[in-house]
């Protein structure tokens, strides 16, 4: 139940975004290519857990070097497109 998983510690990731490509491409890729994700600069990111999306929110700077996400959006019954 809920109260197991609240007890338990459990990755979380953020998504920017998605891209697909042929595996020939893939192979392909090298150091300094560049991937283009599905999502523009600015759209919100996807908070995952246990590959369940559960929230997004937008990327922001924390203290001088680190990234954070401010969360706008808890999804409570998400149901994929």
């Amino acid at each position: 139940g809920a109260a197991v998983v609240c007890g338990d510690t459990n990755a979380v990731q953020v998504v920017l975004g998605q891209a697909r490509m042929p595996i020939s491409r893939l192979l392909e890729l090298t150091r300094g290519s560049i991937v283009e994700l599905n999502r523009k600069i600015g759209a919100p990111v996807d908070l995952m857990v246990s590959d369940r999306l559960v929230a997004r929110g937008d990327l922001v700077k924390v203290g001088e070097d680190r990234l954070g996400v401010s969360l706008t959006q808890i999804v409570k019954d998400y149901v994929p497109d």
